[in-house]
């Protein structure tokens, strides 16, 4: 189990002995360095530091990908739902590892295992992103990952990240 800190900036409520919080937009961009087009976390609706996040993407028709990707039929591409799985993991390592992010570390991206799309995700779907830490050694996190649009899995991987100092 990694060692929880606190979850000062999010809102909080007790529920038994867990912190669970919030982030809005703004919280979410101090935890990730990603900017429009390429940030695909709009808010994160519950967070335990060590353990599960659970976030949202509100898919629009704007979005800088659908006059390509099909433009008679508009689908998320699949490596872009791996992303924002991939940026939810950044977030729950972040609020694992400190109150505050400080800027002096990077989240990488370093294995994407077992991935499966099982349905396609279309402008106008709200993409709940869930990610469960399943194990951290030194500066490697191992997640399991699932996206789910009205309560059907549309994506899950396993996703290893590394966080390194900034250099």
């Amino acid at each position: 189990m990694v060692k929880k800190g606190r979850v000062e900036e999010m809102t909080q409520e007790r529920t038994g002995q867990v912190e669970v919080g919030s982030m809005d937009i703004h919280q979410v961009m101090q935890h990730l360095p990603h900017r429009y087009p390429f940030l695909l976390v709009d808010r994160v609706t519950e967070c335990l530091p060590g353990e599960t996040l659970t976030a949202l993407k509100n898919v629009t028709i704007n979005e800088p990908f659908f006059p390509g990707h099909f433009p008679v039929k508009p689908v998320m591409p699949g490596v872009l739902l791996l992303e924002a799985l991939a940026q939810a993991t950044a977030i729950l390592t972040a609020k694992s590892m400190s109150d505050q992010p400080t800027g002096d570390t990077l989240y990488y991206l370093v294995g994407i295992d077992n991935a499966r799309f099982k349905k396609p995700v279309a402008p106008g779907d709200q993409l709940i992103l869930k990610t469960e830490l399943l194990r951290n050694k030194r500066s490697i996190w191992k997640f399991d990952a699932k996206a789910f649009v009205e309560g059907n899995v549309v994506a899950s991987a396993e996703i290893t990240c590394s966080v390194q100092p900034v250099s």
